[in-house]
């Protein structure tokens, strides 16, 4: 089985690095194509990799394509590799509001898979969820997961309007914790820690509550009654934020990236 990754990105080259450690393939069975003349050079330095310039001299040789390309990109991508492509190919696709049937009909193939990853995919934490379309069988889609787990964890979802939904959770996910993390650091600096001491607070703080949440059964709700005592200082702070509907406005943030999930997907 040969995989070419379209795209040597951020997420493109993580998930050429994670695949590259797959049992799946050997050495060399991943291509890599990018139209950047200093990516090609860093490719080619890689060497589990084979770097290529030009759709003719990979595509062919493909069984599975990964594109990991920015969706503005994909019309005429995904147009050019029509004369270039055969049925039993499969695509994985990662670009964000671009359909299974848009990519259907401007390639010819039927087998797609469409993913969402997340950024701790980087380092081998990541969730990606995807759906597939049903010409995809049953053991083309464990090895289609086998690959996407190499970047961390995968869920299959059952439909696409779950993978734009994903995008305002778990796609866009990490930014809304980096976001509670700045601010966070910022009132450490404002009560007057270095910044240095105000970085490991809150790091540390984040890294031993997802964990004792991952090791246990409790809810999220469940947690803060057992830190929060009555007339406590975590009531006051959750108070705080209760009085000024921080849950709503949060949710209304993750409602606002999954409505901009679908209008990428019209625009495309």
């Amino acid at each position: 089985m040969r995989v070419l990754v379209i795209g040597a990105g951020n997420m493109g080259l993580t998930y050429a690095q994670g695949m590259s450690k797959s049992k799946l393939l050997k050495k060399r069975n991943i291509m890599v194509l990018d139209n950047s003349e200093e990516k090609l050079e860093e490719l080619h330095q890689m060497s589990h990799f084979d770097a290529f310039k030009e759709l003719d001299d990979c595509v062919p040789q493909a069984d599975i394509i990964f594109i990991a390309v920015k969706p503005y990109h994909s019309e005429a991508l995904l147009r050019a590799m029509q004369s270039l492509v055969n049925p039993e190919q499969i695509i994985i696709s990662i670009m964000a509001g671009v359909t299974i049937d848009s990519m259907r009909t401007l390639t010819g193939l039927n087998k797609i898979v469409r993913a969402m990853p997340n950024l701790p995919a980087k380092i081998g934490k990541g969730l990606t969820s995807y759906v597939a379309s049903p010409e995809v069988s049953r053991i083309e889609l464990l090895t289609v997961e086998s690959l996407l787990d190499t970047t961390g964890k995968s869920i299959r979802v059952s439909n696409e309007n779950f993978i734009d939904a994903s995008t305002g959770i778990s796609g866009s996910g990490p930014a809304y914790v980096f976001y509670f993390m700045q601010s966070m650091m910022e009132a450490a600096l404002q009560m007057g820690f270095s910044k240095n001491d105000s970085t490991v607070l809150v790091s540390q703080t984040f890294t031993g509550a997802v964990e004792l949440f991952n090791q246990s059964n409790l809810s999220p709700n469940s947690w803060m009654d057992r830190v929060a005592s009555k007339g406590g200082t975590t009531r006051a702070a959750l108070d705080s934020m209760a009085d000024n509907n921080v849950n709503e406005l949060i949710k209304e943030a993750a409602f606002a990236a999954f409505q901009r999930a679908i209008e990428l997907g019209e625009e495309h």
